[in-house]
């Protein structure tokens, strides 16, 4: 007696493997990663040149990080028009007020330096005092030119009250700035852009946080 023949074995349907965002189209010649980095390579330069007349730096931060901001929102590439009409919008007295406390700050820190170098008692203490100091002040710029709305003060506070592992970790950032623009100066007109991308990145990471 002849037994009947085994069923065909069915191959299983392979998985379904979703794909992954960071995949190029056809005839894209570059992935989102460098289109993120063209943004923030194009926003140091307008940054660094809306910075040069001092008072306009919290504003011109403050445009950075709304560019920035909108870019990883809606998913469009950075323009020079966008950042500029941020930074028209921002460009308030509150803002200018704010900047004037960026030269009257270098002032009392060479001020500072300059009695240090006397003969005065713990005079050893005013250097990394002076360098908590400026990381504290360069912490809650970044802070308040994340901040959607207008650049205060106020906001500065509160938001790095509130988060205080964010705050750290834009004191990273500024050291990790700092030690580059000392070794290589030439870059230092490419740094407002990722300081921004980082003071960005930690107001949204916190935002969940505030909500919840």
């Amino acid at each position: 007696m002849s037994r009947p023949a085994p069923a065909p074995v069915r191959a299983s349907a392979p998985a379904h493997t979703p794909t992954p965002t960071d995949r190029r189209e056809p005839g894209e010649v570059f992935g989102p990663a460098f289109t993120l980095f063209a943004d923030v390579l194009l926003v140091s330069l307008l940054t660094s040149l809306c910075c040069l007349p001092v008072l306009t730096a919290p504003a011109a931060f403050a445009a950075a990080s709304a560019t920035l901001r909108e870019t990883a929102a809606g998913g469009r590439s950075a323009s020079a028009r966008a950042y500029l009409v941020r930074l028209r919008a921002r460009l308030v007295p509150r803002s200018l007020l704010l900047g004037l406390l960026v030269p009257a700050f270098v002032v009392a820190v060479r001020a500072d330096l300059a009695l240090a170098g006397g003969d005065l008692p713990g005079r050893a203490l005013v250097g990394p005092a002076l360098v908590v100091l400026a990381l504290g002040a360069g912490v809650l710029l970044l802070r308040a030119s994340a901040a959607p709305g207008p650049v205060t003060a106020r906001t500065a506070w509160q938001r790095a009250a509130a988060d205080p592992h964010g705050s750290l970790l834009l004191g990273a950032a500024l050291v990790l700035a700092a030690l580059i623009a000392w070794s290589m100066p030439l870059l230092l007109p490419l740094l407002p852009g990722p300081l921004a991308f980082a003071a960005t990145a930690v107001d949204l990471r916190a935002a969940p946080q505030a909500e919840s």
